[in-house]
């Protein structure tokens, strides 16, 4: 049993991050095609996949389409309860359900002001007041996270779960700007840098070169950062 996954360019498309992750991380068997963003050619590469209007975008292998990560992520979680998608105890899977929705909704001045970029850094860039309180806002819900339900892993409920896959850009986010956070949010950055699916996807990105780059910046810019 086998999906097709459809996303955008690697360096640049957040949620495609997002949906890539939850069959990258579980193990669910996919057959990827990716979708024009910047080439011009998003409109027709979509056109079979109606009503579906953004990336990612799924087909099941019973041929239903699906979009929207929130739906790709509870129909995969449905179909494959054996991976543990979500964490395993109801008030844990709540929460993670709860953090996964916010970031889908919120957050607009940090979403707004630092598209996702995973080519280089740029170090001291200036955040709007907004972009800061989103900040305030992330740090605060993580550490939430981690109070109310301690374990020995390191992600936000122990194990890797949907929760983190969602999170994931946000920590590119934040590498990428090299946003002010605390220690902690720092660690947990530095986690999904170093995650071996994160530098699969990355590295993929950097195989494609583009003339003009998407969200040029005209600020100094550094490497990117390796985290770890």
């Amino acid at each position: 049993m086998s999906y097709d996954l459809y996303i955008g360019d690697e360096s640049f498309s957040s949620w495609s991050l997002r949906g890539w992750l939850m069959f990258e991380k579980f193990a669910i068997p996919y057959t990827l095609h990716r979708i024009g963003l910047y080439s011009g050619t998003f409109t027709e590469d979509m056109a079979a996949l109606a009503p579906a209007r953004f990336v990612p975008v799924i087909r099941t292998p019973d041929g239903q389409v699906i979009g929207e990560t929130l739906a790709i992520a509870e129909t995969l979680a449905e179909a494959h309860p054996e991976q543990a998608m979500w964490p395993s105890d109801p008030a844990a899977r709540a929460r993670a359900r709860w953090l996964a929705a916010e970031m889908c909704c919120g957050f607009m001045a940090l979403r707004g002001q630092c598209n996702m970029q995973l080519r280089v850094q740029y170090p001291g860039f200036d955040a709007s007041d907004a972009t800061l309180s989103d900040l305030k806002r992330l740090e605060h819900i993580w550490a939430a996270a981690r109070a109310d339900f301690p374990s020995d892993g390191p992600w936000l409920f122990g194990d890797y779960s949907l929760a983190d896959a969602f999170f994931a850009p946000v920590a590119a986010r934040i590498a990428g700007y090299d946003l002010p956070v605390s220690d902690a949010t720092r660690t947990y950055v530095d986690l999904h840098l170093a995650d071996p699916a994160f530098l699969a996807w990355r590295a993929e990105g950097m195989k494609v070169t583009y003339d003009p780059s998407p969200y040029p910046l005209d600020i100094p810019s550094v490497a990117w950062p390796t985290g770890g």
